[in-house]
C-alpha cells in the first residue's frame, strides 16, 4: 500500500506539472495566433496513445510513455523533427513567421508558468501552515563517518560557515556542499575551534545520507504514566547522566547502554540543579525506561494571507538558489555530484509513504522549480536552447537557418539522452547495492 502511495504522488505530480509547463507554451502561443497542433500529457511514440480527442486544430491526448509531455507549435523545429512541414510555404498562424519577440514569450512560457506556479504554492504554504525549522543555534550535531572524517565530533556546535550564519539545522550538509567552506567555525565544550575543511571529501558528503543528527542530551521532558517506570522520582528538566556509571551525555550513547540492560533494570545517575543522585529503573524488552524526552529546539513562524505573500516568494527564490547551486556541484566533476543524479525513480522515494498535503505541496513547488531551472539551461531540445537562439536572432537580427535549428535538436536530444541514461543508470545501481 505504501508503494502505491508513492507512485500515485508521483503520478498526480508529474501529471500536473508537466501540463502547467506545456499550456505555459500553449497559451502564448493562442494568444498570439499560432496554431498548436497537439498537446500531449507523455508521448505518444509511435503515434501510440492512450486517449485522444480533437478540438479545433489541436489534438489533446495522453501517451503511453510517462517520461514527460509536449506541446507541437506549428513552424517549429522541436523534438518531433518534423521537417518535411517546414519545406512548405511559411504560413501565418506558423510559429516561424511571427516577431522574435512572440517566439521568446511562447518558448519562456512553460518555465514562467512553473515559477509562478512555485510561488503560489509557496505563498498557500507559508499562509496555511507557515514555516518551521529546527534552529541551530543552541543545537548540538552527532557525527556520521563523514562528519568524523572532516574533523568534527559529536557535541560541536557550529557557529559558522566561513563568513555565513547557518540558521536551519536541517540544511546544515547542504550548506557545507553548497556555499564552498572551507573554514567551520564550531564550539567543543567551552573552546572555539576552526576545522579546515578538505574539499575532496564534498564527494563522500554528498552521498552520506546521515552526516550530521541531533546531539539530544538525556534530559527529560515527562515521565509517561504507562512506562516501566510511573513512580521512580524523575521531574521534568532532570537529565540524566550515567546508567551504571556509564557516561551517557547524550541519547545516542543511551541508547547502546540501554538495549544492553533490555528487560533488567539500571541504575541511572541523575542531575537535578546542582544536586546528582541514583535511581533505580526498570527497562523494558525494548531498552528503554519509559520517559518522554526533551524536543529539540523548533521555532514556528506564523504568516497571515498578506505576510505570506513576501514569504513565500523570498522562499522561492532561495530555493531557487540552492539547485543553482546544486546544478554547479553536478557539473562539476571533481564534486562527484554527477553520481547522486536521479531520474524519477529516486523522485519518488522523497515522496512520503502516507498521504500528507503539506509534504506533497512542498515537493510538488520544489519539483516545479528543478522543471523550470532545468528547462532554461542553453541545451538545444530544451526551452533554453530555443530561448538562446531567438535572444541571438533579436540581438544580431539574424535568424539561425532551419537547417542549423534542426542539427542543434539533434544534438540537444543526444544530450538530454545522456542525462536520461546516467539518471536511470544511477538509480538501478542504488537499488542493487
Amino acid at each position: 500500500m505504501d508503494v502505491l502511495i508513492k507512485i500515485l504522488q508521483v503520478i498526480i505530480a508529474f501529471s500536473v506539472l508537466i501540463i502547467l509547463h506545456e499550456f505555459g507554451h500553449f497559451l502564448f502561443a493562442r494568444l498570439f495566433g499560432i496554431r498548436v497542433d497537439k498537446f500531449y500529457l507523455f508521448f505518444d511514440i509511435g503515434g501510440k496513445s492512450l486517449l485522444k480527442f480533437k478540438k479545433g486544430d489541436t489534438e489533446y491526448g495522453i501517451g503511453w510513455l510517462p517520461l514527460g509531455g509536449y506541446c507541437k507549435i506549428a513552424g517549429m523545429v522541436d523534438e518531433s523533427m518534423d521537417m518535411e512541414a517546414l519545406k512548405k510555404e511559411p504560413q501565418s498562424w506558423e510559429f516561424r513567421t511571427h516577431p522574435a519577440w512572440q517566439r521568446l514569450l511562447v518558448m519562456a512560457g512553460g518555465v514562467l508558468f512553473n515559477f509562478l506556479f512555485a510561488i503560489l504554492v509557496y505563498i498557500s504554504i507559508m499562509a496555511i501552515w507557515g514555516q518551521s525549522y529546527i534552529s541551530n543555534e543552541n543545537t548540538q550535531v552527532w557525527v556520521g563517518e563523514t562528519a568524523y572524517e572532516m574533523g568534527f565530533r559529536n557535541g560541536d556546535r557550529i557557529l559558522a560557515m566561513d563568513d555565513y550564519v547557518p540558521e536551519d539545522f536541517a540544511m546544515l550538509q547542504a550548506d557545507l556542499a553548497r556555499r564552498d567552506v572551507h573554514v567551520v567555525k564550531v564550539l567543543r565544550g567551552a573552546d572555539t575551534v576552526d576545522l579546515y575543511l578538505d574539499r575532496s571529501l564534498i564527494s563522500k558528503l554528498l552521498g552520506d545520507s546521515q552526516m550530521f543528527d541531533i546531539a539530544l542530551p538525556f534530559v527529560v521532558a515527562q515521565v509517561q504514566p504507562e512506562g516501566v517506570n510511573p513512580d521512580c522520582g524523575l521531574q521534568a528538566g532532570d537529565r540524566i547522566t550515567a546508567f551504571d556509571g556509564q557516561s551517557v551525555s547524550f541519547v545516542q550513547d543511551a541508547r547502546e547502554v540501554l538495549s544492553s540492560k533490555a528487560g533488567g533494570t539500571t541504575v541511572a545517575t541523575v542531575q537535578r540543579g546542582l544536586e546528582s543522585f541514583p535511581l533505580e529503573m526498570q527497562v523494558d524488552s525494548l531498552g528503554r525506561i519509559g520517559v518522554i524526552l526533551e524536543s529539540p529546539d523548533v521555532r514556528h513562524r506564523s504568516y497571515n494571507v498578506l505576510q505570506a505573500i513576501p514569504a513565500g516568494l523570498e522562499y522561492t527564490f532561495t530555493t531557487i538558489g540552492g539547485y543553482l547551486q546544486d546544478l554547479r556541484l553536478m557539473v562539476t566533476p571533481s564534486s562527484g555530484a554527477y553520481k547522486y543524479v536521479g531520474s524519477f525513480i529516486a523522485i519518488g522515494q522523497v515522496f512520503p509513504s502516507t498521504w500528507d498535503w503539506y509534504r506533497f505541496m512542498s515537493i510538488l513547488a520544489l519539483l516545479s522549480i528543478m522543471l523550470a531551472v532545468m528547462n532554461l539551461l542553453p541545451i538545444p531540445g530544451l526551452d533554453g536552447g530555443h530561448i538562446l537562439f531567438v535572444l541571438y536572432e533579436m540581438v544580431t537580427g539574424r535568424k539561425p537557418s532551419e537547417r542549423f535549428l534542426a542539427v542543434a535538436q539533434m544534438i540537444g536530444m543526444v544530450l538530454l539522452l545522456g542525462l536520461m541514461v546516467l539518471a536511470f543508470g544511477n538509480d538501478i545501481g542504488r537499488l542493487i547495492h
